[in-house]
């Protein structure tokens, strides 16, 4: 299968070395299927640093059988849980080496900023 992620800089393997902590899914390697989801991230943060926008492509195998595997199917109280703890600097990925799942886009995060401020039971 074809992944992609969407950078600044070429990289001809996954690195995990300069990820940063407090995202979704805690520190990693983040790919998506979606070749246009990646184009958007890197042109965030091209913007952001005044450079060039890169998506960086890479096969990946399709039986995962042989990988320690988390999946969230869909967003769920799970799943929200399991990104604000992430978010928060709570390590819970270290158990699995592979992530699959959808990360918090704008409408995602203000759900989220409502979670963190103790309102969203409320709403429920």
């Amino acid at each position: 299968m074809i992944v992609y992620h969407g950078t600044t800089q070429s990289l001809r393997a996954p690195d995990v070395l300069h990820s940063k902590k407090y995202l979704d899914f805690g520190e990693g390697f983040y790919v998506t299927t979606f070749k246009k989801q990646a184009e958007k991230w890197a042109l965030r943060k091209a913007i952001r640093k005044g450079t060039q926008a890169i998506i960086n492509v890479y096969e990946m195998q399709e039986d995962l059988s042989a990988f320690n595997v988390l999946s969230f199917k869909e967003e769920s109280e799970e799943w929200l849980d399991f990104v604000c703890a992430c978010r928060k600097g709570i390590a819970l990925n270290d158990r699995y080496e592979l992530i699959i799942g959808n990360v918090a886009d704008d409408d995602v995060f203000k759900t989220i900023d409502l979670y963190f401020r103790g309102l969203w039971e409320m709403l429920n």
